[in-house]
């Protein structure tokens, strides 16, 4: 059964950075491609990178330029979200889940979700 636990998230300010890891266990994991979603209150979440299974093909769903990086490595069963000068609207609660299939930003079509991790961008 896949597994998923985020960490990283945390009061952050304007501008600055952080890196959110998601930590993925369970048989055949490497086989899974995993995307980073975001959810903000009273928002509608959606996803905000995606990244292959073999780590060799990434998506970037949101627009952030070059804000945004996704990378893992999958000796350690672990995927990365780097965010770089953060926004107020990067604010919210950050997931990563989990398919044996092709990068989306269709929650729905993913077979396992992490319980999330806070960020929180205020001066």
């Amino acid at each position: 059964q896949l597994r998923l636990v985020e960490s990283g998230g945390g009061l952050v300010q304007p501008g600055g950075s952080l890196t959110l890891s998601c930590v993925a266990s369970g048989p055949g994991i490497r086989d899974y491609t995993i995307t980073w979603f975001r959810q903000a209150p009273g928002e509608e979440g959606g996803g905000v990178a995606c990244i292959r299974a073999r780590g060799d093909s990434t998506d970037y769903l949101e627009r952030g330029g070059d804000r945004i990086i996704i990378s893992r490595d999958n000796a350690k069963g672990t995927v990365a979200l780097q965010v770089h000068r953060l926004k107020r609207e990067d604010s919210g609660k950050y997931y990563c889940a989990g398919r044996q299939e092709y990068c989306t930003g269709s929650g729905p079509e993913y077979d396992g979700w992490g319980r999330g991790t806070q960020v929180t961008v205020t001066s």
